[in-house]
């Protein structure tokens, strides 16, 4: 099975599904548990015909779906025809997929030998090594990532970086800024953007555009 592009994944992707950070999401939303219950059960077991298994959280108000081709390490095809499936099972249970309030959020650690700190991390987190990253096995705590940074002081250590659909980052900015923020860069947009706090801690706003090959 071939992964496919961020911009394939993009143009494809059923209405309601968003890209982020190696992954197609939604959020369906299905107004009370029960009704939660049953499609989840509806989509357990279109997964085991199609022999494709997402990744499900079922809230009291709402199912959060995360699907991926662990065999290839990115979104496939395969991906793409679940989607499209559980789509129609969340119409077909009156039930609404959006991914305007879905998020990825992941943290970075900026050192100027990440590592000498790197093992630290792993352990007191539980967390296996990939590259410059640290993965929950379990794909339940958000990503550590590692990156290169000066020695310079006082500097910031520690920055969230938020995965969001590329169509929530302008009102997402807007509304930090409202809220007493800063735009501190937009240089590597539509990649990311830099926002501040009233006090100077960043935080990075991330998209899939323009990353090369997914």
């Amino acid at each position: 099975m071939t992964k496919l592009t961020a911009q394939e994944i993009a143009e494809q992707a059923p209405a309601g599904w968003a890209y982020l950070l190696g992954g197609l999401q939604t959020r369906i939303r299905t107004g009370d548990f029960k009704a939660g219950l049953a499609l989840v059960d509806a989509i357990g077991a279109a997964a085991e015909a199609m022999d494709h298994h997402p990744d499900l959280d079922l809230r009291y108000t709402h199912v959060d779906v995360r699907l991926t081709s662990h065999d290839v390490g990115a979104v496939s095809a395969r991906d793409l025809r679940l989607a499209g499936t559980i789509s129609t099972l969340a119409a077909d249970a009156g039930a609404a997929t959006e991914c305007a309030s879905v998020a990825r959020l992941e943290f970075a650690l900026d050192s100027p030998d990440f590592a000498a700190v790197r093992p630290f991390w792993g352990a007191v987190l539980a967390m296996e090594p990939d590259g410059d990253e640290l993965r929950d096995p379990y794909g339940v705590l958000p990503t550590l990532w590692l990156q290169q940074s000066g020695s310079q002081e006082p500097r910031q250590r520690w920055h969230p970086d938020l995965w969001l659909d590329p169509a929530q980052i302008q009102p997402r900015i807007e509304a930090a800024v409202a809220a007493g923020g800063t735009l501190v860069s937009d240089s590597e947009a539509p990649s990311f953007w830099v926002l501040a706090d009233p006090q100077g801690n960043k935080v990075c706003l991330c998209t899939w555009q323009d990353r090369g090959p997914s």
